[in-house]
C-alpha cells in the first residue's frame, strides 16, 4: 500500500475513534454488535478494519461513510 493511502486510513480510523469516544465506547460497541477489544483495536492507528466494522461502527454513531467521485 502507498504510503499516502496508509496515512489516510490512519486519519480515518483516529477520526472515527475519537467520535466514538464522544458517544462513549461502551455504547458504541453496543449498538455496533462488537467487542470493546474488536472496536478498540479497530480503530487504533495499526488498526486494519474490516469493511464491515467501516459500517457498523459509523451506523452506531447514527453516521455512514459515503464514497464520492474524485473531482476532475
Amino acid at each position: 500500500m502507498p504510503y499516502w493511502r496508509w496515512k489516510t486510513l490512519q486519519a480515518l480510523l483516529v477520526a472515527l475513534r475519537h467520535v466514538a469516544k464522544a458517544h462513549g465506547m461502551a455504547e458504541v460497541t453496543r449498538r455496533a454488535g462488537l467487542g470493546e477489544k474488536v472496536l478498540f483495536r479497530a480503530l487504533s492507528e495499526q488498526g486494519n478494519p474490516t469493511v464491515d466494522t467501516l459500517t457498523k461502527v459509523p451506523h452506531a454513531m447514527g453516521l455512514r461513510l459515503s464514497v464520492e467521485p474524485l473531482a476532475a
